[in-house]
């Protein structure tokens, strides 16, 4: 992946959210790749429950099953 789909700003925000003062150019990019990495993951497994349920649309149930699966929670 060379770039992002996903901008920088949006990145900042999401760090200072979380706390940080200050927040770099690259980890800004950073953080974006990384999103995008995981995203990109969700939505494969997204799309494995809504073929196994004989659909073409993934629905917003098949991205919160898709999550907990990559990401590993149960909430």
């Amino acid at each position: 992946m060379s770039e992002s789909e996903l901008a920088l700003a949006p990145m900042h925000r999401i760090c200072k959210k979380a706390g940080a003062q200050r927040v770099s150019e690259s980890a800004a990019k950073e953080l974006s790749k990384v999103l995008e990495e995981v995203g990109i993951q969700i939505a494969r497994e997204a799309i494995d429950f809504a073929v196994h349920a004989k659909r073409k649309t993934i629905k917003a149930e098949d991205i919160r099953i898709a999550a907990k699966k990559v990401l590993g929670k149960r909430s």
